[in-house]
């Protein structure tokens, strides 16, 4: 059978996995959709001959919708979350799952009320293979022990609607939640460097910032986060073990040469990067969902993001370094 999927918030992300969805992933459909901006929704849903609610409420409480896809701007998250695990519907939802902490502990709650891990987070990258492989060899202790891991997050440019704070809660939240994944370690505390600024950016960001985590072991990890660097979409990560080192190689297949030199062609977006990730995160979530199992990153990850940013944050208006305080992980998300 087909899995049924209600999307709310079908913007630019939502149509990208509708996109994905209906032409190279198997077993799912979007048929509804749901948006503040009714024209969008309406105009969405004539395209893949489906419905538009008035409300995502309507639409996860619809008995045409088997699992929800939620798309939509971060703090509009919780709520839509919360009603769909209310409905026994299993739902994944972008990150973040909600912008604060204290948010993301309500959705564990009502969650562990089910009795049922219904909620997939959309961290994509744990789905890239280079970071894969990368885990793997980490993990069979090839390199030994981890020492230190250095990340790169940049951006062509980015919009005058992005804050300040947007550098931790939108961006480096990837990073955050690859490096848990990639080590099998929380985050103790955190600490924020301001380099020089760049002069193409908007007179509120401090861009580049430099992002520095310490682990529960004493990993360090820094994350360098510049998205006004013009050039490209630039992912990078090396992992330093005792033995070896591990870094991203370049994602491009094709390198050219002529009289302008050696060069290979850049990603410009995250679509583009990452892009066989979203497939295999996509495709793993319905294929699991259809099977009536929880699959992927879970509320806990959501949460232990979410503390880790809320210290980001708070360290961006301080100096020195910040506590990162995290709930005793309940035996529901072990």
């Amino acid at each position: 059978m087909t899995l049924r999927i209600g999307m709310i918030g079908p913007g630019g992300m939502g149509q990208a996995h509708i996109h994905r969805i209906h032409s190279v992933i198997a077993g799912g459909r979007v048929v509804a959709v749901a948006d503040l901006n009714a024209d969008n929704a309406a105009k969405v849903a004539e395209l893949i001959d489906g419905r538009a609610f008035t409300s995502s409420a309507e639409l996860i409480a619809s008995p045409e919708v088997d699992a929800v896809m939620i798309c939509s701007y971060g703090p509009a998250h919780e709520v839509d979350v919360i009603a769909a695990i209310e409905a026994g519907k299993y739902v994944f939802c972008e990150k973040p799952l909600a912008p604060t902490a204290d948010a993301c502990v309500r959705i564990m709650e009502a969650e562990q009320r089910a009795g049922k891990r219904l909620v997939t987070v959309g961290f994509m990258r744990r789905f890239d293979p280079s970071y894969q492989e990368m885990k793997q060899l980490l993990d069979a202790g090839e390199i030994g022990e981890a020492l230190m891991v250095h990340n790169a997050h940049r951006n062509p440019t980015v919009p005058e609607m992005y804050t300040w704070d947007m550098a931790i809660n939108d961006t480096a939240i990837h990073e955050i939640d690859t490096m848990r994944w990639l080590l099998g370690e929380e985050f103790t505390r955190v600490r924020v460097d301001k380099p020089k600024r760049t002069s193409h950016r908007f007179p509120h960001l401090q861009d580049p910032l430099v992002l520095i985590l310490e682990t529960t072991s004493g990993v360090r990890v820094d994350d360098e986060v510049f998205v006004n660097c013009q050039y490209g979409y630039d992912i990078q990560c090396e992992l330093v073990g005792e033995t070896g080192v591990v870094r991203l190689g370049d994602q491009e297949l094709v390198q050219r040469a002529d009289l302008k030199g050696r060069r290979n062609r850049l990603t410009m977006d995250h679509n583009q990067r990452f892009g066989t990730a979203f497939v295999r995160e996509v495709q793993e979530w319905i294929t699991a969902v259809s099977e009536d199992r929880h699959t992927g990153s879970s509320s806990w990850d959501g949460y232990a993001a979410a503390v880790v940013c809320d210290a980001g944050v708070q360290a961006l208006e301080v100096d020195g370094w910040v506590p990162v305080e995290m709930l005793p992980k309940p035996e529901f998300y072990a």
